[in-house]
């Protein structure tokens, strides 16, 4: 095991501090730009609170299981052994001399932070890119692919990277891409219906938004229509009884004729 821990201990080609930078605040600046072209709030507050969940959580996930699995990086034997000697205990357990900031860093392999946190931030801007442009509009408009593969493709590249810079595996750079890329899709659809939806350029908030106004603009209309329909029941109720009276006069005064031309006539 220690043959494959043997290479060469390298200083991060992706910092950790520049993660914050394309993973939060470059998706943060293209929803202020989303916003400032369509003024949608609810987009914009859905958006930044759902890609800082999507961080968030994968954050914590990430450093649990860190902390759980313990696996030694690439470089562990140099880290162990700053001298190249390495010393051995009788059962074969390392008895490393090094730092130990540097050597309890060394048992964080699994998963990449760096993977997870990238795919974390940039998944979920590819997921709410792909849903403004309607990249699955079935209209094979290929185009719009490239625009939601290029953030993953940075964040691929960054991963690349870690394994490159020997601080990790290829396998803690695939589970953290998949981490973070799964905590992303759950996160964005916690917000916005799936990218292929025909509703998918928008958030719930704004959807149900609609909704409640169109319901309160159709309260009124009802209610006017119903107070309209009882106005007009009123009023053929008072015809109708107008029509009656007077069919009551007229019948009355004829009575009355009647009985004056019979009086007369016996007299």
């Amino acid at each position: 095991m220690m043959t494959d821990l043997k290479y060469p201990l390298k200083s991060n080609t992706v910092p950790a501090w520049a993660i914050p930078i394309y993973a939060i605040l470059l998706p943060i600046v293209i929803f202020l730009g989303v916003y400032i072209r369509r003024r949608d709030v609810y987009d914009l507050h859905h958006a930044v609170l759902g890609l800082l969940f999507s961080v968030l959580i994968t954050a914590v996930f990430t450093e649990a299981i860190k902390n759980a699995v313990g696996r030694p990086r690439p470089d562990f034997f140099w880290r162990c052994f700053p001298d190249g000697k390495d010393v051995y205990d009788k059962w074969g357990d390392v008895i490393c001399h090094g730092d130990q900031k540097v050597i309890k860093e060394g048992y964080k392999s699994f998963p990449s932070g760096h993977t997870s946190g990238s795919f974390s931030g940039l998944g979920f801007l590819s997921l709410y890119l792909s849903g403004k442009i309607k990249a699955f509009d079935r209209k094979g408009h290929v185009a719009k692919l490239c625009i939601v593969f290029l953030p993953l493709l940075v964040a691929s590249l960054v991963g690349i990277s870690r394994v490159d810079d020997y601080w990790h595996h290829w396998q803690d750079v695939f589970a953290g891409g998949l981490l973070g890329l799964t905590v992303a899709t759950f996160c964005y659809l916690q917000f916005f219906p799936p990218p292929y939806h025909s509703e998918g350029w928008g958030p719930y908030a704004y959807f149900r938004m609609l909704e409640e106004s169109r319901g309160m603009t159709q309260v009124p209309s009802v209610q006017n229509s119903g107070q309209a329909q009882l106005a007009e029941a009123q009023a053929e109720s008072q015809e109708e009884q107008g029509f009656h009276g007077c069919m009551g006069l007229t019948l009355s005064r004829d009575h009355n004729a009647a009985l004056n031309d019979f009086e007369s006539g016996r007299g």
